[in-house]
């Protein structure tokens, strides 16, 4: 291989791009390109460049085959976001998240669509079908025995639900009464209360409202609004402050690394 080191003007005082030239097999004739900075580390792509480099130095319009600044590349990007940002206001993303249904054959009728040629027939519908549909009971106990982790694989700690939630059904516990206050307050407009009548805790399976989470009635108090109002402030706050240690601790590294480069 050929390698050409050279000195990189659209980066920092001390960087280095070297171009290695492959001289045999099937890639014969292409190049390498890798960048090295006044310590000798190397890096080996853009997004490496640009984590290592943080805010000091602007790589949008940084081509890093070449090791230039092509404006027009700037550009071009800002065109491309315009027109997808056009695009998105024009018509809104799918962001279908339906509840899980029954997987088994429909015992229900259902309407049938025949397509022909001749243009006076018209296709009937149930209305009654169309807008009552029958929903599974108890479907959130499908989600039983799932757990949320983190890019690591670490489970998360679930959330600690208030003692006014008690759960209603078959085999009831916090996680499934989770589930169905999530999916509530996700896919309903209307205020959630709970199961109000009290035929439900006798016999779910028939009094059930499908509307409400499988939990007691229940009655959210100012005090209950003024503790979670206490808890957002809190952590607003303490996200607050690791945003400015984190500011700091990156003002203070790119200033030793102006230093150091000075000296």
């Amino acid at each position: 291989m050929e390698r050409k080191r050279t000195d990189c003007p659209a980066l920092p005082p001390g960087w280095k791009k070297e171009e290695v030239i492959r001289k045999s097999g099937l890639s014969a004739g292409k190049s390498d390109v890798y960048y090295y900075s006044p310590t000798g580390k190397k890096f080996r792509s853009k997004p490496q460049l640009s984590r290592y480099l943080g805010n000091t130095v602007d790589l949008g319009c940084f081509d890093f085959r070449t090791g230039k600044m092509m404006p027009s590349k700037m550009q071009k990007n800002k065109q491309r976001m315009r027109s997808d940002i056009l695009s998105l206001s024009k018509g809104k993303p799918d962001l279908n998240t339906a509840l899980p249904i029954r997987q088994t054959a429909s015992i229900f009728k259902q309407p049938v669509t025949k397509v022909v040629n001749h243009p006076n027939n018209k296709v009937k519908t149930d209305l009654q079908r169309a807008t009552e549909q029958p929903r599974q009971l108890f479907w959130e106990k499908r989600l039983k025995g799932l757990r949320s982790s983190d890019v690591s694989e670490e489970v998360l700690r679930t959330m600690d639900l208030p003692k006014g939630l008690q759960s209603i059904g078959p085999d009831s516990s916090d996680e499934t009464l989770l589930s169905a206050i999530a999916s509530a307050l996700h896919m309903s407009s209307a205020p959630i209360t709970g199961q109000t009548s009290t035929a439900a805790e006798k016999n779910p399976a028939i009094w059930l409202n499908t509307s409400q989470p499988l939990c007691k009635a229940f009655t959210v108090t100012d005090e209950d609004i003024r503790e979670q109002e206490l808890k957002v402030h809190q952590a607003r706050r303490s996200l607050e402050e690791a945003l400015m240690a984190d500011t700091l601790a990156r003002a203070a590294e790119s200033t030793r690394d102006m230093e150091g480069r000075a000296a």
